[in-house]
């Protein structure tokens, strides 16, 4: 387990497989940890974002977002719209939250396919999507922690061994 103390204090390069868990003191430190996230994130992947109501999803969205889209100004969570869509420096970032949808393909219907395709994808509630994951997904649990939280991050497809610098 990787324990970063208060706010992500210590920086680390590791591995995707070897990042564990993570403690985040505040939102802050959750931002943080969307942005280092950012830096290793490439067209056609998913960071995928479980947990809770009120756990920080939206906040750890936000940073990476911001992280590669510097222009984008407010980043809202897309609870009613459902998807947002961001021009990165690089490439489109989306913005999911699937926690309306009553079927996975739902998800489909509103770009997730072509998201992937043109950029990335920061999907909320990914467990909407059933059996329909994307394989190359950075899936990051929060859960609450005393006053903080913490964020479990499990790679998949070709997260597996990339490095993160946090």
């Amino acid at each position: 387990m990787v324990d970063h103390g208060p706010g992500l204090q210590g920086i680390a390069s590791m591995t995707a497989e070897e990042t564990g868990e993570v403690r985040l003191a505040d939102e802050a430190a959750t931002a943080r940890l969307g942005a280092a996230i950012a830096g290793a994130l490439v067209r056609g992947d998913a960071v995928c974002l479980s947990g809770p109501l009120g756990a920080g999803k939206s906040s750890l969205a936000r940073g990476l977002i911001r992280a590669l889209a510097p222009e984008a100004g407010d980043v809202p969570s897309p609870t009613f719209t459902l998807v947002q869509f961001y021009a990165g420096v690089d490439f489109e970032i989306a913005h999911f939250d699937l926690y309306r949808l009553t079927r996975a393909e739902e998800a489909f219907e509103i770009g997730l396919d072509e998201a992937l395709r043109e950029g990335a994808a920061v999907i909320e509630w990914p467990e909407r999507l059933g059996g329909l994951l994307p394989p190359d997904r950075l899936d990051i649990a929060i859960r609450r922690d005393g006053q903080g939280r913490r964020a479990s991050l499990t790679a998949h497809g070709a997260w597996e061994g990339r490095a993160l610098e946090l």
